[in-house]
């Protein structure tokens, strides 16, 4: 069953499950900021850095299998899978969305 995101996050899973960098860092706002594995990462270089080393570490497909609005954050359960142990996983990726861009992602 096809879950219906907001497209800026429908294009964040798309350019992500194709390792698309590029792709995943243009769904971003400048100043944005990412929450993941105990690390913060804020701004495009960075976020592309953390992309970039996250899918050459994991090589990572996503399937999103539920989504629901929580107090302004978009909250996408994602099953996780790749080259890591206990794979697959399910996810809560937490999106901030402002001005059609991700402002604020935390995976938990």
């Amino acid at each position: 069953m096809k879950i219906e995101l907001p497209p800026i996050i429908e294009e964040y899973v798309s350019a992500s499950n194709r390792h698309d960098v590029k792709s995943v860092v243009a769904c971003f706002s400048d100043d944005a900021i990412v929450y993941d594995e105990r690390e913060k990462h804020r701004g495009k270089q960075s976020i592309e850095a953390w992309i970039g080393k996250t899918i050459e570490k994991y090589k990572f497909q996503f399937q999103p299998i539920s989504v629901k609005d929580a107090d302004g954050e978009i909250i996408v359960a994602i099953v996780v899978s790749g080259t890591f142990d206990g794979s697959p996983i399910t996810l809560d990726y937490h999106f901030r969305i402002q001005d059609g861009r991700v402002s604020s992602l935390t995976i938990k």
